[in-house]
């Protein structure tokens, strides 16, 4: 157990003492860099080759080229970390296998490799994506003549459940609403309730990406797609926007910092949500910080906006990925199922009385039997 000591001034205000703990991080290596990575790539890359350099496992060179593979053709540092730690876990299954060389490698150690994944409790969708970095490591495989074609020559495909997105109850969005506290947490979220910003694309959005007087954020890379969009502010988004821009600190380029300026982490930024969710009686909902990109795009197609606008604002590529907001809660098909419900129960209500009327009372029912004599 390591334990931390900060070293805070005691007259440090709340805000700065949350960024201090909640930005912390060990203390780096001692030939790492305090300049900024040019290349956060070729950054990531070293690093996993380091790792990789002692590993003794079946394939681990295959492994490093494959990652340098990835690197040339632009994949962005969390896939390369994804990557060589889903591989590296199957390097793993197949030398405990009693594998020695990636040629050795047949069907049936892959489907192995997915129940030995499920057997030690991992999600179905946690399986899912160990798969999908797993299985184009093969692939590179046979094309590089190292493994054979049959592998994959039906690949292995999990069916992942279709969850419904989970977005905040309206009642309880205006709790949250009532209670925000601090001109910065105020601004952050209503920014990402009025946007639909995915959290990472909010902490990587820098002070020159605004534009209040357009009312817009530019996103110039999205967070899971790379494709860059820009999205609306909305009115009270822009007066909070405005408040914080007041009282930043003007020369951190961040619009949300951190600890002395820097990049403001997921952790801090959960944190404060989770303080306004106390303040406002949620706790117990179990509410995320993604929860208000659900619910952004859920009040839009409430009110009316085309699946198409609100696909183009969340930035998917798939209107798909959109069309669960729409099984979610569609009021229009709501309103149309109580419409024709009314109409139905009072059908049925209808028919019952005119039945009734028609049935003679019990007592002027004719004898259908004789009494017995």
């Amino acid at each position: 157990m390591t334990i931390c000591n900060f070293n805070l001034p005691l007259d440090l205000p709340l805000e700065l003492a949350i960024d201090a703990v909640s930005d912390y991080s060990p203390t780096p290596a001692p030939f790492a860099s305090k300049q900024p990575v040019a290349d956060p790539g070729r950054a990531a890359l070293d690093v996993h080759l380091a790792k990789l350099s002692d590993a003794d496992l079946p394939g681990v060179e295959q492994l490093k080229e494959y990652l340098a593979h990835q690197y040339r053709r632009n994949f962005r540092p969390c896939t390369l970390r994804n990557t060589c730690i889903s591989v590296t876990q199957f390097l793993r299954f197949l030398q405990a296998a009693g594998r020695s060389k990636l040629s050795e490698l047949c069907r049936e150690d892959l489907e192995g490799f997915v129940e030995h994944e499920q057997d030690r409790g991992l999600k179905i969708s946690s399986v899912y994506h160990r798969l999908g970095s797993v299985q184009p490591f093969i692939r590179y495989g046979i094309n590089q003549g190292l493994i054979a074609e049959e592998v994959l020559k039906r690949p292995i495909r999990i069916k992942v459940p279709q969850r419904l997105p989970r977005a905040m109850e309206p009642y309880d969005v205006k709790c949250l609403l009532a209670v925000l506290d601090g001109v910065r947490n105020r601004a952050m979220i209503l920014v990402l309730l009025r946007t639909g910003m995915r959290i990472g694309e909010l902490l990587d959005t820098r002070l020159s990406d605004v534009h209040l007087e357009e009312k817009k954020i530019l996103i110039f890379e999205g967070e899971k797609n790379r494709r860059g969009r820009a999205v609306c502010v909305s009115a009270d988004a822009c007066e909070a926007l405005a408040a914080w821009l007041e009282m930043r600190t003007p020369q951190y380029d961040y619009l949300f910092y951190g600890w002395r300026g820097r990049r403001m982490s997921y952790n801090n930024a959960r944190v404060r949500f989770k303080r306004c969710l106390n303040s406002a009686g949620l706790a117990h909902k179990g509410y995320s910080l993604h929860c208000l990109r659900h619910t952004f795009a859920t009040e839009l197609l409430n009110a009316g906006m085309h699946l198409e606008c609100v696909q183009q604002l969340l930035g998917h590529s798939n209107l798909e990925m959109t069309l669960r907001y729409a099984r979610l809660s569609d009021r229009s098909r709501e309103e149309q199922y109580f419409k024709a419900m009314a109409i139905i129960e009072q059908e049925e209500s209808d028919g019952l009385k005119q039945r009734d009327h028609q049935l003679p009372p019990l007592s002027e029912a004719p004898e259908l039997l004789q009494p017995h004599s």
